[in-house]
């Protein structure tokens, strides 16, 4: 097995510390754990139920994992007795690959929600959701699969460079008007799609929200043809913030976290929420996972109100507990989609289309991307 340098989290005399593995990872030998009787309580797990019992979370890097790790995997590490990990960013790829050869060693994947859905099932690479370990009871509506639960909520956003544009920008007429708002759009340029530039040049054209699916995808790229002279691409969430940062990008479509961190860090930029689109990632765990009651035990661990509302505090993604009441600053605070103000003028988005269409919507996207 390739040896790899992480972080890794436990305990010491009741402190959870951090310190560098250089090593194998994984859920190592199934252990047995006692979580306790009773129904599951989202952000509770039975003191020591995971002793000798090693995770790994794999997500996508940067402030949101750094946030996950701090909110959730401390402090489970601390009372569950567990060590654990942290890897990434996700490729899905390797969980194909972890899963086939029945060596996992990302216990709980941070996903997109789109590929989480189309894993569910007898075919998928997904266990199906142990709703008797993992309580779903507070989640929105909307955001639970047959075998993911929502890692958070957030917006995919335009934000603009506010000393390029003395006039702002107001929606997605604008990202696509090069004429009165001249300069580079930075949009997402990985092998993967999901909502994002393509609901947005729809309603560049005046397509209502609620008209929105099934997408029109001719509409799109005919539209797609006359900005491709002007887009730069990213492909991490921390290059999409770099692009921020640096001013490469005059306008910017991004995860909102990465835009928030962009502008804590300095950028002059501002987000445009006037039908930006709601998305969410999911947390899951895949299949021959070793030890899958504690890793669902995380999860459900990481859905407690206390763990959302520092996680929002962290990094500015919206939590996923009807409950939760993250302390924020004036920035984080417009940042925060579940903000009536904000959630109020924002899109919400079609998985279940994304999930139906995605195999051919991402061979045409890499033909174009590819020129």
């Amino acid at each position: 097995m390739i040896k790899k340098q992480r972080t890794v989290l436990t305990t010491v005399g009741g402190l959870a510390l951090a310190a560098t593995l250089v090593g194998c990872s994984g859920g190592g030998a199934p252990v047995e754990v006692d979580l306790g009787s009773g129904p599951a309580v989202a952000g509770t797990v039975k003191e020591g139920a995971l002793d000798g019992v090693t995770l790994t979370l794999s997500s996508w890097g940067g402030l949101f994992q750094e946030g996950q790790v701090e909110a959730a995997s401390v402090p489970f590490a601390k009372e569950s007795g567990a060590t654990m990990l942290d890897d990434g960013p996700t490729e899905y790829s390797k969980v194909k690959a972890q899963v086939e050869s029945k060596q996992v060693t990302w216990d709980i994947v941070d996903s997109d929600i789109i590929w989480a859905d189309m894993q569910c099932g007898e075919d998928g690479l997904l266990m199906d959701l142990d709703t008797t370990i993992v309580d779903t009871s507070n989640i929105p509506e909307g955001l639970v699969g047959d075998c993911y639960v929502p890692a958070m909520q957030y917006g995919y956003v335009i934000m603009y460079n506010k000393d390029a544009y003395p006039t702002a920008p107001t929606g997605w007429a604008d990202f696509f008007d090069t004429e009165r708002f001249p300069g580079k759009r930075s949009i997402a340029g990985f092998e993967d799609i999901g909502p994002g530039i393509y609901e947005g040049a729809l309603l560049a054209e005046g397509v209502a929200p609620d008209e929105l699916y099934p997408l029109d995808m001719d509409r799109v790229y005919a539209k797609l043809d006359g900005l491709r002279d002007h887009l730069i691409y990213w492909k991490t969430g921390a290059e999409s913030q770099q692009m921020i940062e640096s001013g490469d990008a005059d306008m910017a479509l991004v995860w909102s976290g990465r835009g928030f961190g962009a502008v804590e860090n300095g950028a002059n930029y501002a987000p445009i929420w006037d039908q930006s689109l709601v998305v969410a990632d999911a947390l899951s765990v895949p299949k021959n996972a070793k030890n899958p009651d504690a890793a669902f035990a995380y999860i459900n661990y990481y859905l407690g109100a206390e763990q959302q509302a520092k996680l929002s505090e962290i990094t500015s993604y919206s939590p996923v507990h009807k409950d939760s009441k993250p302390n924020l600053t004036e920035l984080g605070q417009d940042y925060l989609i579940t903000n009536p103000e904000i959630a109020d003028v924002m899109v919400p988005t079609d998985a279940t289309w994304w999930s139906a269409n995605y195999d051919t919507e991402l061979n045409r996207w890499l033909d174009w991307i590819q020129g």
